[in-house]
């Protein structure tokens, strides 16, 4: 799948998001500007090399679940039952980290012990919803992938609060990390949270939502569903396949 990605991502453009702020601090200095080159010539990006796939989709903390986040997601599957992410604010070269998350398939989540379980995040809710999203690929092949998500889970640590939705930000990492969750029900999100990313990267949320259902046939249940149920200031609706274990 991965290699599908690379193959036809060249092809397809996708709209750049600024980020909402920039972290104070002076502008680089001329010796800074040519030891980046001097790394960038004789040292090896090989780590970071490989986050070669794109997501990007929103993450309610589950301790202040109406403090929202649109998170940027920059991922290498490491196999096919584990693969990392590096989180940003926007998907530009001045984009601010801030935050990570580990995918795990459901096979490595039913190993971990009940305690650790309460860490990680089901995705049902976000692939089935339409909003977490794969641009700048054929829509076949974010399908294809989206599949490969399906009943798995993440463990995703936010430690910058950069700011969205025109809430209160921090100028820079400050605080202990904020332990995200996902969205498992419609009305979770805060109003005009997923119109506002669909307006800016001209993507199309329902349209996904309805070409997505039927990948609720391979939905199970799953645990954490229920862990923000009734902790919003609104109305919330079930998405079908959406549901707790």
């Amino acid at each position: 799948m991965a290699a599908l990605l690379l193959s036809l991502s060249p092809a397809w453009a996708q709209e750049k998001v600024a980020p909402p702020q920039a972290p104070p601090g002076a502008d680089k200095a001329p010796k800074t500007r040519a030891l980046e080159a001097g790394a960038k010539l004789l040292q090896s990006n090989s780590p970071v090399a490989g986050f070669d796939i794109y997501l990007v989709g929103f993450h309610p903390m589950k301790d202040h679940p109406e403090h929202q986040m649109e998170a940027h997601h920059y991922c290498h599957q490491m196999n096919e039952d584990f693969a990392q992410c590096v989180l940003f604010d926007s998907n530009t070269r001045k984009a601010n980290m801030h935050g990570v998350e580990y995918i795990i398939s459901e096979t490595l989540f039913e190993t971990l012990p009940a305690e650790e379980k309460t860490y990680w995040h089901p995705h049902n809710g976000e692939i089935l919803s339409g909003q977490l999203m794969a641009p700048g690929i054929p829509k076949v092949a974010e399908k294809a992938l989206m599949k490969t998500k399906m009943n798995s889970y993440g463990k995703t640590w936010h430690v910058w609060n950069t700011g969205h939705m025109g809430q209160p930000n921090d100028k820079l990492p400050m605080g202990p990390p904020m332990l995200a969750w996902s969205f498992n029900r419609d009305g979770e999100a805060q109003p005009g949270l997923v119109e506002q990313r669909d307006r800016s990267m001209k993507l199309d949320t329902a349209a996904t939502r309805k070409d997505r259902a039927d990948l609720s046939n391979m939905a199970r249940p799953q645990s954490g569903v229920d862990d923000l149920k009734g902790k919003f200031a609104r109305p919330t609706r079930d998405i079908p396949g959406v549901t707790n274990k």
